[in-house]
């Protein structure tokens, strides 16, 4: 096998650096597990496009670095390391490898590791969630919440048991299922855990899945990506604004109270994350302008149509895959549009 050689790809480098202040944020809330998460994630993905090129005598781009990341930051903070593994080897063959590598992808491959460990192991990856470690220095002194003196904190001022910590329901599904409201505050901030009433009982409040927790963190990184036109801001403007769009419609027009107040929907879940990382992925995302809009719009809007009737609390990824399932029908029809309009114009 030849030595590995690397694309050189400035624009994918400088989404690798909006990223590390999303893994330092996951450090901070989740402990230094979320290194090891990243870390096999990154090894698993490299080893696989290092083998895939080999064979095409191509290189390794640094998009397999932002998938790694992207795909490690969409776990649940507890995920083992093994799916950890089998979810990155599947992001790399299956979502961009076996359509010819880099550039020839139809969806984003992040999405695609993602989606693939969420349906073939649904126990493990909707178990893991965890409160976030409160107070400086938070998870940086300590390896993850699993087993940790602070879970046996958090059990011991509750009365309940310790597993009942790694079973907790994130914010959404707390709305959902027991109708317990997280504070905007906390959800902007990362602030997510404790104790709450349900059933008769009481319940932890988890956080959801690393890169997702705090709004801050995702909104700077965010503002970086547009400030140096790393992402277009078409496909993020428009993603966040197709989700705006049909939760006023939904929760204050039809009245429909299934269906969360704007800030939580805008604060919870991965709505941020997608919109500043996955939606913007430029391969799989139209190349005309007006169709990234159209596109930018659908995924939001369907981001909030499957919080509200999907048995899946999120939705983001499988929004992301129809998304990518129509950009190049988008494009296409825009292309025929504007043919219509150009020959009608003459």
């Amino acid at each position: 096998m030849k030595k590995p050689q690397f694309m050189k790809q400035p624009v994918m480098l400088k989404v690798v650096y909006s990223l590390i202040p999303v893994i330092i944020a996951g450090i901070f809330f989740f402990g230094w597990g979320v290194a090891a998460v990243t870390a096999v994630a990154l090894i698993t993905a490299l080893l696989t496009e290092w083998i895939m090129t080999s064979r095409r005598s191509a290189k390794i781009s640094y998009a397999c670095f932002v998938t790694a990341l992207i795909y490690a930051m969409s776990l649940p903070p507890l995920t083992p390391f093994w799916i950890v593994a089998v979810g990155a080897f599947v992001a790399i063959l299956f979502g961009k490898e076996v359509f010819g590598g880099f550039g020839r992808n139809v969806f984003n491959p992040a999405i695609v590791g993602r989606a693939f460990v969420y349906v073939a192991f649904p126990v493990e990856l909707t178990s893991q969630f965890v409160p976030v470690f409160s107070g400086f220095p938070g998870g940086f002194a300590r390896w993850s919440m699993a087993g940790s003196s602070y879970a046996g904190e958090l059990t011991s001022a509750s009365g309940l048991m310790p597993q009942d910590v790694i079973t907790a329901a994130t914010p959404m599904l707390a709305r959902r299922d027991y109708s317990y409201v997280t504070g905007t505050f906390d959800l902007f901030t990362g602030s997510i855990g404790g104790a709450f009433t349900a059933d008769g009982g009481q319940r932890f409040l988890a956080a959801g899945s690393i890169g997702e927790v705090s709004s801050v963190v995702l909104i700077i990184a965010g503002a970086y990506l547009l400030w140096t036109k790393t992402a277009q801001w078409r496909l993020t403007v428009s993603a966040v604004a197709g989700a705006v769009i049909l939760n006023l419609i939904l929760h204050y027009l039809a009245g429909i109270q299934q269906v969360p107040p704007l800030e939580f929907t805008l604060f919870s879940g991965g709505l941020l994350f997608a919109a500043v990382f996955m939606v913007t992925d430029p391969i799989s995302a139209p190349k005309d302008k007006i169709s990234q809009v159209i596109y930018g719009l659908f995924i939001g809007a369907l981001i909030v149509f499957f919080r509200f009737k999907s048995v899946f609390a999120g939705g983001v990824a499988f929004s992301i895959l129809f998304g990518n399932m129509t950009a190049p029908l988008i494009d296409q029809m825009m292309g025929r549009i504007r043919k219509k309009l150009k020959q009608g114009g003459v």
